[in-house]
């Protein structure tokens, strides 16, 4: 598929957003001055916007494989996650106080979930493994009756390991309890079958997968009519009333061609990035011998790779890539400092300073290699 992103960079930052792809613009294109209707009219060019908006419902819901009623669009899957935990907590005490998370958690999970222990909630986080994977044994203790929800997202934003979701949403429902994923990185880049993991609520956002930035879902088994929480916004009543406002209709149309996209071109991509990935780490290798892979490929998000230079710090390597884009972590965590999931895996070892996150996308080339190998050359010889 023809995609071209900005020739005079090489851009290497996938995971923290991916540009629009072209035929997801043109999709959204007349819904910017042409079909400006608001869906919730009554008259016929409100009709239009409305129709559009369910298309694209079923779109999402088909690359989710769940039912298009179950799809409530929000701005994104931080929204998607504090709705979530804003509806807990507006709603009557219940005698389940526990809440369960993965200690690697996005912030958008981590810092809601913690607002609820100021109000008599226990915050209890799931221990991961060197590869950041999350410990199911752990897991089976940790996971009680006396647990409400369980949150732990498909795959790692920072490091791209993927999560045993379905083990740990059959643990949690075996105590009555709830699962939430945030599916935010994984949604549109490796096959995610909602209903085969069997989670009650799950996140996503659009601009992580070639749409646009500022629209994302929430998955809510059985529709809103069964969520199970107070309605933590109030309104118009548009999304079923969960999450009301006028409806950003470009941009639910735009969400909704990424995720055709990413239905007719997911085994394509993924299996290209899985093979670019192998292809640089054996390329660096030869480069940089003592280079550290913190993740496991074939585990792990295709195109996605956290990496140790021994020696180098990260901040260092970065400022030099002027003309490649890099990363620390995540971009929500701000530049300074090694990140709570490097923390976490490494156990604050001397080299989390080091490490560096490159996540290649569907228009990344092995030509673009050399550039990079030749910073690191001249990093090592001091030049």
């Amino acid at each position: 598929m023809p995609f071209i992103e900005n020739n005079s960079m090489i851009y290497w930052d996938h995971n923290s957003t991916t540009p629009c792809a072209p035929e997801v613009v043109e999709a959204m294109r007349e819904f910017w001055n042409e079909e400006f209707g608001n869906p919730s009219s009554s008259h016929i060019m409100g009709h239009r916007s409305a129709v559009a908006i369910q298309r694209a419902r079923e779109q999402v819901a088909d690359l989710a494989n769940v039912f298009p009623p179950e799809i409530v669009f929000t701005s994104g899957a931080t929204e998607s996650n504090n709705l979530l935990f804003l509806g807990i907590l507006l709603s009557p005490s219940t005698e389940r106080k526990r809440i369960v998370v993965s200690s690697i958690e996005h912030k958008s999970v981590l810092e809601p979930a913690y607002l609820l222990k100021g109000y008599g909630y226990e915050i209890v986080k799931l221990p991961v493994d060197r590869r950041g994977e999350t410990k199911v044994d752990a897991a089976k203790k940790l996971i009680t009756p006396e647990t409400l929800i369980v949150s732990v997202q498909a795959a790692n934003n920072e490091i791209g390991t993927l999560q045993p979701v379905a083990d740990l949403a059959e643990i949690a429902h075996e105590n009555g309890a709830y699962f939430h994923t945030d599916a935010a990185q994984m949604f549109g880049k490796l096959p995610l079958d909602v209903q085969a993991v069997n989670c009650d609520f799950a996140s996503f956002s659009a601009h992580k997968m070639y749409g646009p930035k500022g629209i994302g879902a929430l998955f809510v088994r059985g529709g809103p009519r069964r969520w199970p929480w107070a309605h933590p916004f109030l309104g118009g009543g548009q999304e079923s009333d969960l999450r009301p406002g006028t409806s950003n209709v470009s941009a639910i149309v735009g969400f909704g061609a990424a995720c055709r996209l990413a239905n007719d071109f997911l085994k394509e991509n993924s299996a290209y990035l899985y093979q670019l990935s192998e292809k640089f780490i054996r390329e660096l290798k030869v480069v940089e011998p003592q280079v550290i892979i913190i993740n496991e490929i074939n585990s792990s998000l295709p195109g996605t790779l956290s990496i140790i230079f021994p020696g180098i710090p990260a901040d260092l390597l970065i400022a030099h890539c002027q003309e490649i884009c890099i990363s620390r972590a995540s971009a929500c965590n701000g530049a300074i400092g090694a990140s709570h999931v490097i923390s976490e895996v490494l156990q604050n070892s001397c080299l989390e300073e080091s490490v560096v996150r490159v996540s290649f996308g569907r228009d990344s080339s092995p030509d673009d290699f050399g550039a990079f190998f030749r910073i690191l050359k001249k990093i090592r010889s001091g030049v």
